[in-house]
């Protein structure tokens, strides 16, 4: 029987990236490539991952492309590009925003918005949240569209799915055209492409298939994203980064993950989650977290929810005869 508590998910960080380094020497070996490339978010991920790889492989086999476009948080580039300097890896910056222009996913995006928001134009920021704080009260689902007018005068409206959907469809062209850059690179220098989703993301389906989650290789899908933070400082990553707010950075309004996704901060949702995970008693579980069992339930529900509607996400594509 497990003995649920606040400190489970502490690691041992430095057995652990000793681990997940021997995990990237493997599979390059396997794969016989000849080095990795990874996007440099600016992000928690990302930094982590690209420390590991220099760890595993040396800095001379890691190359980090850094990809913003014209609505990304300019902190991001800045912050990217410094961890990479302190990594001492070569990098390459691409503004990706003329291929996302070639597409149209800007004017297939703000079409959808103009439907709700006539008024809104290129001069206005935009994001879409879920309800805050499931802990504290009980809410659907239901994404909701904010947009600002950059002088302080912010709107809202909840999307139905006709509308969700559009917005999604077009905002997700963003990491599936950032894959398109690092598989050139890839396939161009004969390099893996490195991938940077944590347990938490992977778990609740938060990736963009054939975008973010279009990878080579995973070395973080084992971890929570506390876990993440606990080894990122452990290897060194930048203060700046750890620090920073986790975010998806595809909307021009900022938004954190809480916010867009998840609906708990990740210190509550990571010990949920593994308690969900490892089928947890519920009255242990609001023992150790302070909780109470309506709160517990909620979340699980939630869990269930996003797990059950993201499966396909993490399978291959069904087959005849396999």
């Amino acid at each position: 029987m497990i003995d649920f508590h606040k400190d489970i998910l502490r690691i041992d960080c430095k057995s652990e990236a000793e681990r997940i380094c021997s995990f990237i020497q493997q599979q390059m070996i396997a794969m016989k490539r000849d080095g990795v490339v990874i996007g440099l978010s600016g992000g928690i991920d990302s930094a982590f991952s690209a420390a590991l790889c220099v760890k595993a492989l040396g800095k001379e086999k890691v190359l980090a492309l850094i990809l913003p476009e014209k609505e990304s948080n300019p902190i991001s580039t800045q912050y990217a590009q410094k961890q990479a300097e302190k990594l001492g890896i070569e990098t390459e910056t691409i503004d990706i925003t003329s291929t996302l222009e070639g597409f149209g996913t800007y004017k297939k995006r703000d079409k959808v918005v103009q439907e709700i928001f006539s008024e809104y134009n290129s001069t206005y920021k935009l994001k879409i949240t879920l309800p805050v704080d499931l802990l504290s009260r009980d809410a659907y689902n239901f994404f909701t569209l904010t947009i600002d007018d950059g002088k302080g005068n912010t709107k809202s409206a909840r999307l139905n799915k006709e509308a969700l959907n559009g917005i999604v469809a077009a905002t997700d062209t963003k990491q599936r055209t950032r894959m398109i850059y690092l598989y050139y690179y890839a396939e161009l220098m004969n390099y893996l492409v490195c991938g940077t989703t944590n347990k938490s993301e992977t778990m609740q389906g938060f990736f963009v298939k054939y975008g973010d989650g279009g990878v080579d290789i995973e070395p973080l899908a084992h971890l929570y994203k506390t876990q993440v933070y606990q080894l990122s400082e452990h290897v060194g990553v930048i203060k700046e980064v750890l620090d920073r707010d986790p975010s998806p950075d595809t909307f021009s309004f900022k938004v954190s993950d809480e916010e867009f996704y998840f609906r708990i901060p990740y210190d509550k949702l990571d010990l949920l989650l593994y308690a969900w995970e490892n089928d947890i008693m519920i009255s242990k579980i609001c023992e150790a977290m302070d909780l109470k069992e309506e709160q517990v339930k909620r979340a699980f529900r939630d869990f269930k929810a996003k797990y059950n509607a993201t499966k396909h996400l993490r399978c291959l594509p069904p087959q005849l005869g396999v």
